[in-house]
Protein backbone atom coordinates (compact mmCIF):
# COMPACT_ATOMS: atom_id res chain seq x y z
CA UNK A 1 0.00 0.00 0.00
CA UNK A 2 1.19 3.42 -1.01
CA UNK A 3 0.03 7.10 0.03
CA UNK A 4 -0.28 8.75 -3.18
CA UNK A 5 -1.08 12.20 -4.23
CA UNK A 6 -3.77 11.71 -7.38
CA UNK A 7 -6.69 9.93 -9.12
CA UNK A 8 -5.20 6.72 -10.48
CA UNK A 9 -3.24 7.31 -13.85
CA UNK A 10 -4.60 4.30 -15.21
CA UNK A 11 -8.58 3.77 -14.90
CA UNK A 12 -8.97 0.31 -16.64
CA UNK A 13 -11.17 -2.14 -14.33
CA UNK A 14 -12.41 0.66 -12.18
CA UNK A 15 -15.77 1.48 -11.76
CA UNK A 16 -17.54 4.37 -13.25
CA UNK A 17 -18.80 5.20 -9.76
CA UNK A 18 -15.60 5.57 -8.68
CA UNK A 19 -13.85 7.98 -11.25
CA UNK A 20 -16.82 10.00 -11.05
CA UNK A 21 -16.16 11.14 -7.21
CA UNK A 22 -11.94 11.86 -8.55
CA UNK A 23 -13.77 13.60 -11.51
CA UNK A 24 -15.82 16.13 -8.35
CA UNK A 25 -12.87 16.57 -6.91
CA UNK A 26 -10.49 17.53 -9.34
CA UNK A 27 -13.48 19.97 -10.52
CA UNK A 28 -13.30 21.65 -7.15
CA UNK A 29 -9.96 22.13 -6.83
CA UNK A 30 -9.66 19.78 -3.88
CA UNK A 31 -6.56 18.28 -3.16
CA UNK A 32 -6.76 14.48 -1.55
CA UNK A 33 -4.32 11.61 -1.25
CA UNK A 34 -5.38 7.90 -1.80
CA UNK A 35 -4.61 5.05 -1.20
CA UNK A 36 -5.71 1.58 -2.89
CA UNK A 37 -5.72 -1.87 -0.59
CA UNK A 38 -7.53 -4.94 -0.36
CA UNK A 39 -11.38 -4.64 0.30
CA UNK A 40 -11.75 -3.19 4.02
CA UNK A 41 -15.43 -4.53 5.32
CA UNK A 42 -14.99 -3.66 8.40
CA UNK A 43 -13.63 -0.75 11.04
CA UNK A 44 -11.18 -3.56 11.91
CA UNK A 45 -9.87 -4.28 8.23
CA UNK A 46 -8.88 -0.33 8.26
CA UNK A 47 -6.77 -0.02 10.61
CA UNK A 48 -3.41 -0.11 8.83
CA UNK A 49 -5.02 1.92 5.99
CA UNK A 50 -5.95 4.24 8.90
CA UNK A 51 -2.50 4.66 10.22
CA UNK A 52 -1.24 5.57 6.80
CA UNK A 53 -3.73 8.03 5.89
CA UNK A 54 -3.18 9.75 9.77
CA UNK A 55 -6.77 10.77 8.98
CA UNK A 56 -10.48 10.91 11.09
CA UNK A 57 -11.66 7.79 9.39
CA UNK A 58 -15.45 7.77 9.81
CA UNK A 59 -17.88 5.19 10.45
CA UNK A 60 -20.61 5.47 7.85
CA UNK A 61 -23.94 4.38 9.18
CA UNK A 62 -26.67 4.15 6.72
CA UNK A 63 -29.90 4.17 8.64
CA UNK A 64 -33.69 4.91 8.07
CA UNK A 65 -36.56 5.04 10.39
CA UNK A 66 -38.96 2.39 10.63
CA UNK A 67 -41.67 2.98 7.74
CA UNK A 68 -38.44 3.30 5.34
CA UNK A 69 -39.61 6.75 4.42
CA UNK A 70 -36.78 8.81 5.41
CA UNK A 71 -32.85 7.72 5.64
CA UNK A 72 -29.87 9.19 7.05
CA UNK A 73 -25.90 8.70 6.03
CA UNK A 74 -24.49 9.62 9.69
CA UNK A 75 -20.91 10.32 10.25
CA UNK A 76 -19.06 9.14 13.04
CA UNK A 77 -15.46 8.78 13.87
CA UNK A 78 -14.48 4.79 14.03
CA UNK A 79 -13.57 4.46 17.51
CA UNK A 80 -16.77 5.81 18.68
CA UNK A 81 -20.27 3.64 19.74
CA UNK A 82 -23.82 4.20 18.00
CA UNK A 83 -26.44 4.47 20.14
CA UNK A 84 -29.65 5.11 18.36
CA UNK A 85 -31.58 6.38 21.06
CA UNK A 86 -29.30 9.92 21.46
CA UNK A 87 -29.48 10.05 17.27
CA UNK A 88 -33.25 9.77 17.73
CA UNK A 89 -33.88 12.96 19.88
CA UNK A 90 -31.88 14.84 18.27
CA UNK A 91 -33.30 14.55 14.69
CA UNK A 92 -37.02 13.68 15.76
CA UNK A 93 -37.01 10.72 14.05
CA UNK A 94 -37.45 7.17 16.30
CA UNK A 95 -37.05 3.54 15.64
CA UNK A 96 -33.84 4.48 13.61
CA UNK A 97 -32.40 0.87 12.03
CA UNK A 98 -30.21 0.40 9.38
CA UNK A 99 -31.15 0.78 5.83
CA UNK A 100 -31.62 -2.20 3.91
CA UNK A 101 -28.43 -2.78 0.93
CA UNK A 102 -31.11 -1.89 -1.79
CA UNK A 103 -31.89 1.59 -0.94
CA UNK A 104 -28.09 2.56 -0.71
CA UNK A 105 -27.65 1.40 -3.72
CA UNK A 106 -30.30 2.72 -5.22
CA UNK A 107 -29.86 6.33 -3.53
CA UNK A 108 -26.25 6.08 -3.19
CA UNK A 109 -25.03 4.07 -5.94
CA UNK A 110 -22.83 2.29 -3.43
CA UNK A 111 -22.63 -1.14 -1.80
CA UNK A 112 -22.42 -2.20 1.78
CA UNK A 113 -18.83 -2.06 3.21
CA UNK A 114 -18.04 1.31 0.85
CA UNK A 115 -20.71 3.49 2.46
CA UNK A 116 -18.90 6.62 2.31
CA UNK A 117 -20.28 10.57 2.09
CA UNK A 118 -19.16 10.88 -1.44
CA UNK A 119 -22.00 8.34 -2.31
CA UNK A 120 -24.30 11.39 -2.03
CA UNK A 121 -23.06 12.93 -4.86
CA UNK A 122 -25.18 9.88 -6.67
CA UNK A 123 -28.14 10.87 -4.44
CA UNK A 124 -30.14 12.83 -7.24
CA UNK A 125 -33.59 12.48 -5.14
CA UNK A 126 -32.00 14.49 -2.38
CA UNK A 127 -33.93 11.34 -0.32
CA UNK A 128 -30.52 10.90 2.49
CA UNK A 129 -30.03 13.35 5.08
CA UNK A 130 -26.40 14.00 5.60
CA UNK A 131 -25.86 13.79 10.16
CA UNK A 132 -22.44 14.58 11.28
CA UNK A 133 -20.78 13.71 14.79
CA UNK A 134 -19.58 17.06 16.15
CA UNK A 135 -16.34 15.08 16.25
CA UNK A 136 -15.40 14.34 13.07
CA UNK A 137 -14.94 17.79 12.28
CA UNK A 138 -11.96 17.99 14.94
CA UNK A 139 -9.33 16.26 12.92
CA UNK A 140 -7.46 18.46 10.38
CA UNK A 141 -8.08 15.04 7.72
CA UNK A 142 -11.03 13.19 7.10
CA UNK A 143 -10.81 9.54 5.67
CA UNK A 144 -13.74 7.97 2.91
CA UNK A 145 -13.99 5.53 0.48
CA UNK A 146 -14.36 6.77 -2.93
CA UNK A 147 -17.75 4.94 -3.22
CA UNK A 148 -15.65 1.96 -3.43
CA UNK A 149 -13.77 -0.48 -0.75
CA UNK A 150 -10.55 -0.95 -2.65
CA UNK A 151 -9.46 2.65 -2.24
CA UNK A 152 -9.42 5.30 0.49
CA UNK A 153 -9.58 9.21 0.43
CA UNK A 154 -7.44 11.44 2.44
CA UNK A 155 -8.91 14.90 2.20
CA UNK A 156 -8.94 18.33 4.34
CA UNK A 157 -11.98 18.31 6.61
CA UNK A 158 -12.50 22.28 5.76
CA UNK A 159 -12.51 21.04 2.23
CA UNK A 160 -15.34 18.06 2.22
CA UNK A 161 -16.96 20.68 4.57
CA UNK A 162 -16.67 24.02 2.52
CA UNK A 163 -16.32 22.94 -0.68
CA UNK A 164 -16.81 18.83 -1.69
CA UNK A 165 -20.62 19.07 0.53
CA UNK A 166 -21.69 21.62 -0.84
CA UNK A 167 -20.80 21.08 -4.35
CA UNK A 168 -23.04 17.74 -3.96
CA UNK A 169 -25.84 20.14 -2.68
CA UNK A 170 -26.11 19.04 0.98
CA UNK A 171 -25.97 20.81 4.26
CA UNK A 172 -25.22 18.63 6.67
CA UNK A 173 -27.07 18.32 10.29
CA UNK A 174 -24.65 18.36 12.83
CA UNK A 175 -24.94 15.85 15.46
CA UNK A 176 -23.82 15.24 19.24
CA UNK A 177 -23.16 11.57 19.76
Amino acid sequence: MQLVNERPENVAGRLEKEIRVYDLLDSLGVEYQRIDHEAAMTMEACEEIDRMLEATICKNLFLCNRQETEFYLLMIPGDKSFKTKYLSAQIGSSRLSFAKPGYMERYLDITPGAVSVMGLMNDKEKKVQLLIDEDVLKGEFIGCHPCINTSSLKIRTEDMMEKVIPAMDYEPKMVTL
